[in-house]
């Protein structure tokens, strides 16, 4: 660990610019959480969390129209994932857990909903995302486990890295920022990479990444 420590002391800073980034889940995870997760979240993006936690730029009136990323991206909320924080056999509302689309195929087609959000947007049932803190208190809608689908057939970590002819490698979560629209933001990690012509070519320090959600 020192040597890990004094190789990463003696890395370069980064120079500023735009790069292509191949980003670790251990950092990624984050990023999704901020930016698909809240944004997904129907009472934020009808505004009735705007005066404490913010809105969300991915509108009510976007519902199967907002291309949220690139035709490859696939995002699930889901309450039935084996070891997910957020998994359980009902939630505070009696309704059975259960897995959902959020965007398919880049585009956005879904919200986390309780049932009172569902009946006044219109759907048919909540998808289970009640939560109350104790017995004595309402629930409130929340977030359920919310993750990037792989392709069947995508390239591995090493294989990705091998396409970038120049770009940065980001490992582990740091230090984050997002604005209350859940649309610009800035990530940090813990370790970086640079990479050159398909090969990691040494550590970089200094490094944070910034974009609007939909850019990113």
């Amino acid at each position: 660990m020192p040597e890990l420590l004094a190789e990463k002391m003696r890395a370069p800073s980064v120079q500023a610019g735009t790069y292509d980034l191949v980003v670790d889940p251990s950092n990624l995870w984050l990023t999704i959480h901020e930016s698909i997760g809240h944004a997904t979240e129907l009472d934020r993006a009808l505004g009735y969390e705007a005066a404490y936690a913010g809105t969300s730029f991915a509108t009510f009136d976007q519902l199967g129209s907002l291309a949220y990323g690139s035709g490859i991206m696939n995002v699930t909320g889901d309450r039935t994932a084996e070891h997910g924080l957020a998994t359980i056999g009902y939630d505070d509302e009696g309704v059975a857990a259960q897995s959902w689309d959020l965007t398919k195929d880049g585009t956005l087609v879904g919200y986390q909903l309780d049932r009172r959000i569902a009946r006044l947007t219109g759907f048919e049932r909540s998808n289970g995302c009640a939560y109350a803190d104790s017995p004595g208190h309402v629930p409130v809608q929340r977030m359920a486990n919310v993750s990037l689908q792989p392709a069947p057939d995508g390239p591995s970590t090493d294989e990705l890295i091998g396409e970038v002819e120049r770009g940065i490698y980001v490992v582990g979560d740091r230090s984050w920022s997002i604005d209350m629209q859940r649309y610009n933001f800035q990530f940090t990690g813990q370790r970086f990479f640079r990479i050159e012509n398909g090969r990691l070519a040494g550590q970089l320090r200094d490094v944070a990444y910034q974009a609007t959600t939909t850019d990113f």
